[in-house]
């Protein structure tokens, strides 16, 4: 082990020592024999670390890495804070699991050291997606819940999502003290491995059921689908767990012509068919566009590997097929939300609408149309849920999402849900067919009634510890030197989330931001276009969020106007030097 650094080696000593597994050691002592110092260190140099969102990584052995031991520290870790926070309580929990390899045995280890606990542990029976998991939560009456998945990311990686009792994702101050009772423990033998059968009951099919019945609620345009029944629909879960639920809500919706990717409907944790498991990439996609052209189909629709993001691809005015972004569908599902609310006369004031800073602020605008709240969060879906938790009995929540093809309809939930999204998006499509239009010539439309946003998403990676320092940088520098100009227009306000401050910088006068302290600025210009700069959480990128708008003349004005817009993007992003 002279190859190692000290602490390195110290770490890898006390696996070999310690209370793990022949497997584990053996395989570990196989690196050491051949000399693999450079997978040792990335495996042990530091412990993966449990986040406000869980844990994510590369499945593999050590501490930097998802198996049966870095999930039983943090379930254990969450145990005790469960029985810290429910002294008096039989604290119960439910558990799910996406297609990803290891998901199901790493599931029953979390469900073991629960079990082990004392804790009651509602256990699915096969996979199932992240949204049935949060509905289960509230449904169950459980005080947490665990959801295995490392979401789009490549097949090397797992994941571990932890939730609280309202069934959305932890927030502060629970998140952290999660985190600090999971940090608190320093040894694999504070962990409790040993089953307890009497704590674990598998649920499956009358959840499924339940779940089901809420999403038949939440249909507006009946009569559309009846009319409609035979659109032309393809769909694909990308080997992954919307293969389980989408089929039969789109047959309860009343939806007759349904063409499933048979090739991506096995589950799969390889995902063979595709390079990454992302429907925000169009070669995740390409499989079912080429079946949708084939039988001419009118809509396509792809999930993630556990179902809480979803990608649209529809036909254009050039008989094209063109994939929406996350903010274009996103705008679509809530603009027509708050039309057939309206035409249904359910609008009475108490209604709200809620979406990210980054996601278009043509939400925004259509919210106010209508005379709906629309309500801005930082990014991250967790603190959308914490918001509809919040005003549950107060204000009547429709819709919300963000720019990362992350929507939910209606309340059954507290996280994303592309099942429920994927229902509407095929009500809607429906209901545009049915007014002799289409969800692109609706899309159109809608820009030429409300105003032409455009958005792009920019990421710029920088690896390592010097990486980390130059993105900290950036930051600095755009906090102490913003742009005076970016497209060509006057940066007039500048909205710091870290400081909680909006500056404008035409009077200099200083509004303040009720919003959590995040490391993300804005950049607000003359003409209306907005521009945000926010280092990723998860992963070494600096990532910017450009958006522009102008007024939209006329249909046939559409790609002129589209490719003008894209000019003002591609010079905000020369301004920024990226």
């Amino acid at each position: 082990m002279s190859n190692l650094d000290p602490a390195i080696q110290s770490k890898i000593e006390s696996w070999l020592n310690g209370s793990y597994d022949d497997e584990t050691k053996s395989a570990l002592q196989s690196m050491l024999d051949n000399e693999k110092y450079t997978e040792l260190t990335d495996a042990f140099y530091k412990d993966l670390e449990f986040g406000t969102g869980g844990l994510r990584g590369i499945m593999g052995i050590g501490s930097n890495r998802v198996n049966k031991y870095t999930f039983g520290v943090a379930t254990q870790g969450l145990s005790n804070f469960l029985k810290k926070t429910f002294p008096d309580q039989q604290v119960k929990v439910a558990i799910a699991h996406d297609c990803r390899n290891n998901s199901d045995t790493l599931a029953k280890v979390v469900a073991d050291v629960f079990s082990a606990n004392g804790i009651y542990v509602y256990f699915f029976e096969g996979l199932r997606p992240t949204p049935e998991l949060s509905y289960a939560i509230r449904e169950l009456g459980c005080q947490s819940g665990v959801v295995l998945t490392a979401s789009h990311n490549p097949k090397e990686y797992n994941g571990y999502k932890a939730y609280g009792e309202d069934g959305g994702q932890y927030v502060a101050p629970y998140d952290k003290m999660v985190m600090q009772e999971v940090q608190k423990i320093t040894n694999v033998d504070e962990v409790n491995f040993v089953r307890d059968e009497s704590n674990v009951e598998i649920i499956g099919k009358e959840i499924d059921d339940k779940y089901l019945a809420e999403l038949v609620k939440l249909s507006v345009s009946k009569d559309a689908i009846k009319r409609q029944k035979n659109l032309s629909i393809v769909f694909s879960p990308i080997h992954g767990t919307a293969g389980v639920l989408v089929p039969p809500a789109l047959e309860m919706y009343g939806f007759e012509n349904v063409t499933l990717v048979e090739e991506q409907m096995v589950v799969d944790g390889n995902f063979p068919t595709v390079v990454y498991p992302n429907p925000e990439e169009q070669e995740a996609l390409s499989m079912a566009l080429a079946k949708a052209k084939e039988i001419y189909a009118e809509l396509v629709m792809a999930t993630d590997p556990d179902a809480d993001r979803i990608g649209i691809a529809v036909k254009n005015d050039k008989d094209e097929w063109v994939l929406f972004n996350g903010n274009m569908t996103g705008t679509l599902i809530i603009n027509y939300m708050l039309t057939a609310w309206k035409n249904a006369g359910k609008l009475t004031g108490s209604q709200y609408i809620v979406k990210t800073v980054v996601t278009s602020y043509l939400i925004d605008r259509i919210a106010d149309s209508y005379g709906v709240e629309c309500f801005n969060t930082l990014t991250g879906f967790k603190y959308i849920g914490e918001l509809i938790t919040k005003l549950k009995g107060e204000k009547e929540f429709i819709a919300g999402g963000e720019e990362s093809y992350g929507y939910l309809i209606g309340e059954h939930v507290r996280d994303k849900d592309a099942i429920v999204s994927a229902v509407i998006i095929a009500e809607m499509a429906a209901y545009y067919k049915d007014q002799g239009s289409s969800l692109f010539e609706a899309l159109v439309a809608m820009y030429v009634e409300h105003g032409f946003f455009k958005e792009k998403l920019v990421s710029v990676t920088r690896k390592g510890k010097a990486g980390a320092e130059e993105i900290q940088q950036m930051m600095a520098n755009f906090r102490s030197n913003p742009p005076a100009t970016l497209g060509g227009s006057k940066v007039v306000i500048l909205k710091d989330y870290q400081q909680s401050v909006e500056k404008d910088l035409v009077s200099g006068e200083s509004t303040p931001i009720d919003l959590p302290k995040s490391n993300v600025l804005q950049f607000v210009t003359e003409d209306g276009g907005i521009v945000t700069a926010r280092p990723s959480g998860t992963e070494p990128k600096i990532k910017f969020y450009c958006s522009v708008n102008t007024e939209l003349e006329s249909a046939d004005k559409y790609h002129e106007t589209a490719a003008s817009l894209d000019f003002v993007i591609d010079s905000i992003l020369k301004d920024l030097g990226v």
